[in-house]
């Protein structure tokens, strides 16, 4: 028993790669060496071995799962101006320069990459904007805004998801508002059937809907840490923009440009990166719900 002991203490153990063979199998021997012949043997740089391990390595980076993509969503452009401020303020232009900023706080964050359904100001149809977060695989697509509403006196943010019903009165004059955008290239939503809104609602898959809630939840929950806001600011109602069966989609109003204050507050850049710091802060605490979501940041793996 003693020399099978000492035997084994002075061999030792050496996997070696042997044959590479399709598909990335390979074959590998396992080798009991003496000490002597072992350490000749780790004193040679092993070819098959290094460049064994810069395939790998190559491989882990290239089979990496790619950051998450966020859809933003600057609400109107070109020959829509949306709303128009008291004082003659465009929301096109305070929609576009909110999510320049928060594309900027996203992007420095090194947890996401971003993308605008327009980056400057251009026309894009509703079904467009839709499409292209589509088209580009989006884990979520929020569309920013800075509506109208007849009466001056109500200011504040407020998140709205897709629903066949509107949440309220108010709500349901928004949605028209917003989803007659499409006025610009001939058609309003307004033409459109309550059969058809029914069925693009009910195109939302459960799934999807529920991650729509949450993001709602979320922005309305850190938005309403530094603004103002509407009375029961979570809200829906059948928003064209955000009718994406397979992307979880929110719709922010991030004041009224019918109102003194919001508007005066959202010309301000600082005010504008406040509100896209909250908005950065509600993106945060979505995706680190996924505890299955894990990403490299520049300071190091970020913790889900």
């Amino acid at each position: 028993m003693l020399k099978a002991v000492m035997l084994s203490a002075s061999v030792v153990t050496r996997r070696l790669l042997l044959q590479r063979l399709a598909a990335g199998t390979s074959v590998v021997g396992t080798f009991l060496l003496p000490p002597a012949l072992h350490d000749a043997a780790a004193a040679r740089p092993d070819p098959h071995h290094t460049a064994h391990k810069k395939s790998t390595t190559h491989r882990s980076a290239a089979t990496r799962a790619p950051l998450p993509l966020v859809m933003l969503d600057p609400g109107h452009g070109g020959k829509d101006p949306g709303a128009i401020g008291v004082s003659g303020t465009f929301e096109k232009n305070i929609s576009l320069a909110t999510a320049l900023e928060l594309k900027r706080q996203l992007e420095a964050s090194g947890r996401y990459r971003v993308e605008l359904t327009r980056a400057r100001d251009v026309f894009i149809p509703l079904d467009g904007r839709v499409d292209r977060a589509q088209h580009k695989g989006a884990a979520l697509f929020v569309s920013m805004h800075a509506d109208a509403l007849t009466d001056h006196s109500v200011r504040g943010a407020s998140v709205y998801t897709l629903a066949q019903t509107a949440s309220d009165a108010q709500t349901a004059a928004l949605a028209r508002r917003e989803n007659s955008a499409d006025r610009y290239i001939g058609r309003s939503w307004q033409d459109t059937s309550p059969e058809v809104s029914r069925i693009l609602a009910s195109l939302v898959r459960q799934e999807t809907r529920i991650g729509s809630v949450r993001i709602a939840r979320d922005l309305v929950g850190s938005l309403d840490q530094d603004l103002p806001m509407l009375p029961n600011p979570d809200r829906h109602a059948a928003f064209v923009v955000l009718k994406a069966t397979d992307i979880p989609s929110v719709l922010v109003e991030m004041g009224f440009m019918s109102n003194p204050h919001d508007e005066a507050a959202l010309r301000q850049a600082a005010h504008r990166r406040l509100v896209a710091q909250a908005m950065h802060r509600a993106v945060d605490a979505y995706f680190a719900g996924f505890g299955h979501l894990t990403w490299d940041s520049p300071t190091g793996p970020a913790r889900s």
